[in-house]
């Protein structure tokens, strides 16, 4: 949108009855000069128009600088309140949510650590037998990060998320050029807006954390089968293996900064991996 539009727009919402007086002068021939439509335009109407310079000086008379700018300015604005609507969880996503909450709880109660360690340990059990330990988890850095790129690209309307930014970006242009215009009118209905626009910010959230609940229902289960193994079979044994600058360390008893080596191998190969396979699937998991 050009600046005289926006100038046109700011103008018509401080004074309604203007953009008869526009249309009227639009349809106007030749130069525009006071004294021939002084009955038809306020003299405060028309010193909007000249200090805003919608109207500029034309030989003995004014014309518009802009006529299309004007005519594009005259025309319904878009309405900027309709906010994209979210996604809804449904059932399923809500119990992932709450089974997820649940598996937490097994950081700190032995009981659901058993359980579910023992469960997980039917499936992956076989396979720590034959690899070292830290494959495994290197294993299961590989498979975590899969699923999770697999539920965040199918899961997340980035259609959504994209109109929620674009939203965003229009009134924080429309801000700018407010200010640099010095409209105090059009700044504070902008900022009315902004303020209504932060029930986007939730729907954002709800967008990204319908997958979160998918990827912390699986992942979850993955990290309690790691500690409880490291706590119980492997508790009084070290699992020595070489770091890339930290040298060798004890997998289970070690630390690298303040977090156990086994933790930060399992979010470099996770991290790592993501990112690979992301790009082989072309899997795109943020908005244009």
């Amino acid at each position: 949108m050009s600046r005289t539009a926006e100038k046109v727009r700011s103008l018509v919402r401080e004074d309604p009855e203007l953009a008869d007086v526009l249309d009227d002068l639009l349809d106007h021939e030749g130069e525009i000069r006071w004294r021939d439509v002084k009955g038809d335009v306020s003299s405060g109407q028309w010193g909007r128009l000249l200090e805003k310079d919608v109207l500029v000086e034309s030989g003995e008379g004014f014309e518009f600088a802009d006529p299309e700018g004007v005519r594009e300015g005259l025309e319904p604005e878009e309405d900027l309140d309709d906010s994209p609507e979210s996604s809804s969880w449904s059932k399923w996503d809500k119990l992932a949510a709450v089974g997820a909450f649940a598996a937490i709880l097994g950081y700190n109660f032995q009981p659901i650590q058993n359980t579910i360690g023992g469960a997980v340990d039917v499936v992956l059990g076989p396979l720590e037998t034959v690899l070292p330990f830290y494959v495994v988890v290197m294993a299961l850095a590989v498979l975590t990060g899969l699923y999770s790129t697999l539920l965040q690209a199918n899961l997340t309307d980035m259609d959504k998320m994209s109109e929620y930014q674009e939203r965003a970006q229009k009134l924080q242009d429309k801000m700018s050029e407010a200010k640099e215009r010095g409209d105090e009118a059009e700044i504070e209905r902008l900022r009315e807006e902004q303020m209504e626009a932060f029930g986007d910010q939730a729907g954002m959230l709800k967008e990204q954390f319908r997958p979160m609940a998918w990827i912390m229902l699986l992942t979850i289960p993955a990290f309690l089968w790691m500690y409880w193994k490291l706590g119980t079979v492997y508790s009084g044994r070290e699992i020595v293996m070489t770091l890339p600058l930290a040298g060798q360390v004890d997998f289970n008893h070690g630390r690298i900064l303040v977090f156990p080596t086994w933790i930060i191998w399992y979010m470099v190969c996770s991290f790592s991996f993501s990112n690979v396979i992301r790009k082989a699937l072309n899997i795109q998991t943020t908005p244009t």
